[in-house]
């Protein structure tokens, strides 16, 4: 028996609760993990909550990433007792994922545990850290260097964006954070923020170009402040996007693509392959600073999981949650 967060259709919505299941309730699969940490994101929030339409098969154990070892395994590459991660591929959407003590997956899911991170650590990054670094991975790709001009990072103050900064600041770029939550400047400049300006400039309609501003930027919120940034970019400039915090819309016009050659970078974590998956862990492992990491992640148990849920979609929470399984 093991004990995992479940949710449920109801007559009236879903239905969260921390139960007792069965190993054979588990799904089919070559590598069975026994759980020891995961984290809470965005997507998670929504799955919890039932505020998107996250959840693909009923019932299901969410949590889109998990770091733990492994109990059993008929995969040649996956061997017992190997720490290891899962991240993305419909984990916590299409099956069942990491809120609960074990989990079964295709082993080709399963990648070895980063060296120099351990368990907690690989998830205080997590599917955000991940997005974060392939954001990173994809300006760099396309020519944005830090003496091509600042770099803007929305959504700031959450998980994407802490590492986002983080990680560009530690390469040399100039920086430059949106939040919504001007009280988390203090917060924001000591992952390496140089500047950090309110959100409330990018969330009204912009004019077809303004003021070119940003070599490149890179945006989790979506909506009208993609479109303002792709408005403000540098010619040549690069906008990664990886989010949808503000909405699914794109309230733009052509005129960034066609007069100034921006170029917009859409980011999926979720079907990464796997090479590429290894090289941005490996990036990761090399570039975050431990300590830094510490201080931007709160420890949560499983069952505090749905309260948290609510906190994040708030606008509560400031960088990382990670989720200790018992």
């Amino acid at each position: 028996m093991f004990k995992a967060l479940y949710v449920e259709k109801t007559e009236t919505g879903q239905q969260v609760t921390l139960r007792e299941l069965a190993e054979a309730d588990l799904p089919e699969g070559d590598v069975t993990i026994r759980v020891q940490w995961s984290s809470l994101n965005y997507k998670d929030a929504l799955a919890l909550t039932g505020k998107g339409p996250i959840i693909r098969n009923w019932p299901m154990v969410p949590g889109i990433d998990l770091a733990g070892k492994v109990e059993a395994s008929t995969h040649p590459a996956v061997l017992v007792g190997q720490d290891v991660i899962v991240t993305g591929h419909g984990l916590g959407e299409n099956r069942w994922g990491g809120f609960a003590q074990l989990a079964r997956v295709p082993g080709l899911w399963a990648l070895p545990q980063p060296l120099g991170l351990n368990g907690r650590q690989v998830m205080a990054l997590g599917t955000a850290g991940f997005t974060a670094m392939l954001c990173v991975q994809a300006l760099q790709r396309e020519g944005v260097e830090p003496a091509s001009g600042p770099v803007l990072v929305t959504g700031a103050s959450g998980g994407v964006g802490s590492v986002a900064i983080m990680l560009l600041s530690r390469l040399g770029y100039q920086v430059v954070a949106v939040t919504g939550r001007l009280e988390e400047q203090p917060y924001l400049h000591s992952l390496g923020a140089a500047d950090v300006l309110p959100r409330a400039h990018f969330t009204t309609p912009s004019r077809p170009l303004e003021k070119a501003r940003w070599a490149g930027a890179v945006d989790v919120v979506g909506g009208q402040v993609l479109a303002s940034v792709c408005a403000s970019m540098r010619p040549q400039g690069v906008v990664t996007a990886c989010g949808l915090a503000g909405g699914m819309g794109f309230p733009a016009t052509v005129a960034p693509f066609i007069l100034r050659g921006v170029t917009l970078v859409g980011i999926d974590s979720v079907q990464c392959p796997r090479r590429e998956r290894q090289e941005a862990w490996a990036r990761l492992a090399e570039l975050i600073n431990p300590s830094q990491l510490d201080d931007m992640v709160r420890e949560i148990d499983l069952a505090e999981a749905p309260q948290a849920a609510d906190m994040l979609l708030a606008g509560h929470v400031r960088g990382r949650l990670v989720v200790r399984i018992p």
